[in-house]
Order: structure tokens, then C-alpha cells, then sequence
């Protein structure tokens, strides 16, 4: 007797309530199926343990024979945490939690690796359908997150700070696993100002930068102060959506700002503006945009998290790569993602670009994408926050940075897509020139003459 084939559409397998019928009902299934990979799972753990401890087969096989595989793993927990071994195996190698997300973006070409892991595969590399969803501005982004309706999401990297310290609203414990972009941000201006390079003209001038709570914001006030302007006095420094901000220097309603690409390329290629620095001049490397995600939400659906920091990462690596930049501009150009001319996200990803005063310039280093989210960033970040009265009292800076920057996870994930990880979460850096002093963030602070606080 021939059996039935249970890949046959027009065939049904009655023997029990389950797909492979010899289980009451699919929950059943799953619950006999998730017990079983386990198993497997902890058999894989002791016997890694077991080689590491009796690299010799021969040792080992003498060791087992001797005192029985029962008596050798009770010996082997008494001195060393098996137990934890495969809870920690079972978290970092066990089936999805979820495999559905969605993640909201800003369409700028600081979520290129976010943006560009949807087009060219790298979500449903490790298992994941990610719809990754265009969104307006960062105050959208944001209470979308905090509700609960995108799983991740492409942030600013000081908000995940905010979030979690209570700047502007409750403190909701957040997440930065993974920085998006170094550098990759200008200050614009208007064409009526090219004679106005010298930041001592810009008395009265209107900036717009992306959000308040934004290394934009926080570099454009440190550049306007080094050259003596005080930020808040001398000039108005207001938020608007990066979408909205060439209409609005085309409109003569600002006169410049300090913001993310490629609004700037844009604001050249449509001839209402001019690139006055890359904001790598005011400090080359310095963190942008990141992938940012609740706690809850990393502790809650510990495998499902791995696997999205791991395809963002993943896509990271390929998009350090120079020759890649041209590729990737063309998949993340059309509408559903930056909706922007190819031609303009490409000046941006390949540095080789009009500056809006008749020069081509080439700076390879305009944008990169190194993800690993040192913790001196965060603290420079706080120092920012505190110096503009965001942030008042006394702040832990060093606990709430390694809270939220997750550098561990990024540094164990990056090594297993083949990136080169620091040894330590600390770096040391300049802005204009000004050394700065992770471990002294106060007196940081307070060593500059123009501050609010």
C-alpha cells in the first residue's frame, strides 16, 4: 500500500489534529517541536563543553567509559556553569521570536544600511520580514516607537539618551546597539549668502536643523559658539523634518542649516543653496544617525533582535565598502525609500561632489558607516544635553552610556560578519580642535564660556 504524499495539496493527513499527525493539535506539535530543538540544542552545548575540556578524543571517550556521561556532567556543572551555558546558547541561537517587523526610517541617507538591507536581502538573509516604513520626521519616529507601532527604528543618536533619561518626556528605558553613519551631515546655506563664509556674518541668520534632541543641533551650537555667537541669542535655531528644509531655504523662510544628506546635495542640485563645510570639519567620525530600539524590546525578543542588529550590521559592512557605494545608491534612490534624483545620493555616498560654488570636490570620507557605538559618544552627547539646558542636576554620564549604547552586542555581532571591533568602548577624539575628556564630563561642561547652563 502506497502512502499518501503529504505534499500533495489534494491530499489530508487525518491521523491527528497536527501537520504531522501525531500530535492531538499543532499546539501540541510546536510545544514537542520547540522541547526536541532544545534538546539538540543542550546536547550541542555539553558536548562543546565536554571537547574544550578533552581535546584528545581517545581522553574523552576514557573519561565517558569511566564514570558514565550521567556522572561526567554532574562533574563537569560543579565547576563550570553548564546551566548558563545553554541558557545563553538557547537565547543567542533559538527560533525567532517574531519574524514580521516594522521599521520606521527618515528617508536620508543616514539609514543606508537600514534602508538598503530591505532592497538588496539582507532581512530575509537571517530570517525576517521587515517592512521598513517612510516617515515624516523624528518627533514621528519617535512617539511611533514609544507606542509600540515600528519594532525598531532608525534614530537620532542622542535620542535614545532623551528617551531614556526623561529629556522632554517619562524615561522609557532605550536602546542604541548600533550606530548608522559617521559624518554624513553639512551646513547650507542660502546662495544670497556666499559671500558670507565667515560665521561672524551670520547675526540675525535662521537655521534649521532635523530635531532638537540631534548631533546636528548640538554641532551646529558648537560651531557657532567657537566662533563667538551664542546660539540662542544671536541667531534662531528651529526643528523642521529633513524633507521640508530645502523648500524652506528655496522659500527665503530660513537662511541655512546644519543637516543630514542628502538634503544638502539637494538644496545644490536644485541651485538654492551651497555647501559651506562637511561637518566632518568640525569633528571627523563623530556619530550621526543610529538603529535604536526599546528594551524592552531587546531583552523581550532576545533572537529576533540579534537577527535585526545582525542584518543591519551585515549590510553596515557592505556599505563601508567604497565600490559598493554606487550600487547601493541606485537601490535606495527610487520613491518607496529616499525619493531623490541617483544622481544626487551618489555625489553623497561616493564623496565626489558639486560644493554649489562651480567646485567638484572629492572627500571619500564625506559619510561612512562604522557601527560600533562607543560610549565616549554617548558621554560627549550627555555633555551637549547638559551645556544647553536639556538636561539638568547631577548625571550618571558613564552608567547611562553603557546602558544605552550597547556596545558589547555590537562588538560579538560585528566580529561574526567579519568586522574589524575595538577593544575598548572608549574613544578618544577632538571637536574643532578641543580634546575631549570622557572620564571629566562635567568639567568639560563647564570649560566653555558659552553655555546655558
Amino acid at each position: 500500500m502506497s502512502l499518501p504524499n503529504p505534499f500533495d495539496p489534494d491530499v489530508k493527513l487525518h491521523r491527528g489534529g497536527c501537520s504531522c499527525g501525531h500530535h492531538r493539535n499543532q499546539a501540541e506539535h510546536d510545544q514537542a517541536h520547540a522541547q526536541d530543538q532544545r534538546q539538540q540544542q543542550d546536547r550541542l552545548v555539553e558536548g562543546a563543553v565536554m571537547r574544550a575540556l578533552f581535546p584528545r578524543d581517545a581522553e574523552r571517550r576514557r573519561f565517558l567509559k569511566t564514570v558514565g556521561a550521567g556522572t561526567a556532567l554532574a562533574a563537569i556543572s560543579s565547576i563550570f556553569p553548564l546551566g548558563l551555558a545553554k541558557e545563553v546558547f538557547a537565547e543567542t541561537n533559538g527560533p525567532l521570536e517574531k519574524t514580521k517587523l516594522s521599521v520606521g526610517f527618515i528617508p536620508i541617507t543616514c539609514a543606508t544600511p537600514i534602508i538598503m538591507a530591505h532592497p538588496l536581502g539582507y532581512y530575509s538573509k537571517y530570517g525576517l520580514d521587515v517592512e521598513v516604513v517612510k516617515t515624516a520626521g523624528w518627533a514621528v519616529v519617535r512617539d511611533k516607537s514609544l507606542a509600540k507601532e515600528y519594532d525598531a527604528a532608525h534614530m537620532l543618536s542622542p535620542m535614545p539618551l532623551a528617551i531614556t533619561i526623561g529629556a522632554g518626556s517619562n524615561p522609557i528605558p532605550w536602546t542604541m546597539p548600533a550606530v548608522e553613519n559617521i559624518n554624513g551631515q553639512a551646513i547650507t546655506l542660502a546662495m544670497k549668502h556666499k559671500d558670507k563664509r565667515d560665521p561672524a556674518d551670520w547675526k540675525g541668520f535662521k537655521f534649521a536643523v532635523p530635531f532638537d534632541y540631534s548631533m546636528h543641533n548640538y554641532l551646529l551650537r558648537y560651531y557657532l559658539a567657537e566662533h563667538g555667537l551664542d546660539p540662542d541669542r544671536d541667531v534662531q535655531i528651529r526643528a523642521v523634518p529633513p524633507p521640508e528644509m530645502v523648500a524652506n531655504l528655496r522659500a527665503d523662510n530660513i537662511d541655512g542649516f546644519l543637516a543630514p544628506d542628502p538634503v544638502n546635495q539637494r538644496a545644490v542640485y536644485d541651485g538654492v543653496g551651497f555647501i559651506h563645510l562637511l561637518s566632518k570639519e568640525i569633528w571627523d567620525g563623530h556619530p550621526c544617525c543610529a538603529f535604536a530600539a526599546s528594551r524592552e524590546f531587546v531583552t523581550g525578543m532576545p533572537n529576533t533582535y540579534q537577527a535585526l542588529l545582525k542584518a543591519i550590521l551585515d549590510a553596515t559592512a557592505y556599505a563601508r565598502k567604497p565600490e559598493n557605494r554606487k550600487e547601493i545608491a541606485a537601490a535606495i534612490a527610487p520613491a518607496n525609500y529616499l525619493n531623490q534624483p541617483v544622481t544626487v545620493v551618489e555625489q553623497v555616498l561616493t564623496g565626489t561632489f558639486a560644493d554649489g560654488l562651480g567646485n567638484i570636490v572629492r572627500d571619500p570620507d564625506r559619510i561612512d558607516f562604522d557601527p560600533f557605538p562607543y560610549e565616549s559618544f554617548a558621554i560627549w552627547i550627555l555633555t551637549q544635553m547638559k551645556r544647553w539646558g536639556q538636561i539638568e542636576g547631577d548625571v550618571d554620564y558613564s552608567k547611562v552610556a553603557s546602558e544605552v549604547f550597547l556596545a558589547t552586542d555590537a562588538a560579538r555581532l560585528m566580529k561574526e560578519v567579519g568586522m574589524d571591533t575595538p577593544t575598548d568602548p572608549v574613544m578618544a577624539f577632538s571637536v574643532m580642535g578641543k580634546p575631549f575628556d570622557p572620564s571629566k564630563p562635567e568639567a568639560y561642561v563647564e570649560s566653555f564660556p558659552i553655555r546655558r547652563t
